[in-house]
C-alpha cells in the first residue's frame, strides 16, 4: 500500500452563451480567472456542463473534492417570491436549475464550497432565502453596487467588515477588506441554515457561510479578479482547497 496525495478536483458550474458565428454555436463555459485561482490555490477545476439531469448532477458532485459557484446573470424572481423587477436581466433558468440541485447536494454531502456574486445568491436562495431584486433601489438604504460597466473588475468600491470568528476572516487574515463590487442585487432574507458573516457599509450582507458545514462560505465580491492586485484574496481559493483536500490511498 502506497500513501499518494493528488490535487483536489473543484466542479465549478458554467454558464450558456451563444457564438457569434454564422450558424450560431452553443457554448458552456466560465471566465479563465475562476479557473486560475483555484489552480494557483492547488487544486484542478472541473467543469460541469449545464442541461444534466438531476441524478447526474448529483453524481458529478459526489466525485469532487469541492464545488464553486461563480458569478453571473440573475436568478428567476418566481423562485424566491420575487416580483420581476425591470432591473432584473441575464436569467437562464436552466442554470438556476442546475446550480440549486449542486448548491443543495454539496451542503447536504458536506462538499467544500466556495460561492461568489451570483453564487452566494445562488446558494441562499436554494437554501431558503430571498433577494433584494435592485439593491440601490429596493433596499433601505442601499447604495450603489454594481460598478461593472464604469470601472475596471479589480476596482475597490468598498470595504466589508467580517465577523472575528467566521472562516471568511481567517482566510483573508482580519476583520475588515476592500472589495470590487460587480453587482446589483444581494440577500434580502437570509436562508435559515446561512450564518451571515461579511456586511457592506449599507448593511448588505456581503458574505455568508453554511452552518455546521466544515467550509461552505459565500461572499458578494469576486476575489477571483483579486488574486494579483489584493494577494490576501487567494486565501479563499486556498481555503477551498485545503478543505477539499485528503490523501489517496492506491494499492500495489
Amino acid at each position: 500500500m502506497i500513501g499518494m496525495t493528488r490535487k483536489p478536483l473543484i466542479g465549478c458550474t458554467t454558464y450558456h452563451k451563444v457564438s457569434d458565428q454564422n450558424p450560431p454555436i452553443d457554448i458552456f463555459g466560465l471566465m479563465p480567472s475562476y479557473l486560475e485561482a483555484i489552480v494557483a490555490a492547488g487544486g484542478v477545476p472541473v467543469m460541469i456542463p449545464l442541461g444534466l439531469k438531476e441524478a447526474d448532477l448529483q453524481a458529478i458532485v459526489q466525485q469532487m473534492d469541492g464545488i464553486l459557484l461563480p458569478g453571473g446573470g440573475d436568478i428567476e424572481p418566481s423562485v424566491y417570491q420575487g416580483d420581476g423587477h425591470p432591473t432584473v436581466g441575464g436569467v437562464d433558468t436552466d442554470r438556476d436549475r442546475v446550480e440549486f440541485v449542486v448548491a443543495r447536494t454539496a451542503v447536504a454531502q458536506q462538499k467544500p464550497l466556495l460561492a461568489i456574486c451570483r453564487g452566494l445568491q445562488v446558494l441562499n436562495v436554494a437554501l431558503g432565502g430571498s433577494l433584494w431584486e435592485d439593491v440601490a433601489q429596493l433596499m433601505p438604504e442601499g447604495m450603489h453596487h454594481e460598478h461593472v460597466h464604469t470601472h475596471p473588475r479589480t476596482y475597490l468600491a468598498h470595504t466589508v467588515t467580517l465577523e472575528p470568528d467566521s472562516l471568511l476572516a481567517r482566510q483573508l487574515g482580519g476583520t475588515e477588506t476592500a472589495v470590487n463590487s460587480l453587482h446589483h442585487q444581494g440577500i434580502r432574507r437570509l436562508a435559515d441554515s446561512l450564518r451571515a458573516t461579511a456586511v457592506a457599509p449599507d448593511g448588505l450582507i456581503e458574505g455568508v457561510e453554511v452552518i455546521n458545514h466544515p467550509y461552505a462560505v459565500g461572499v458578494q465580491w469576486h476575489p477571483e479578479n483579486l488574486i494579483h492586485t489584493e494577494p490576501h484574496m487567494l486565501g479563499l481559493f486556498r481555503g477551498l482547497v485545503e478543505a477539499a483536500s485528503e490523501p489517496v490511498v492506491s494499492y500495489q
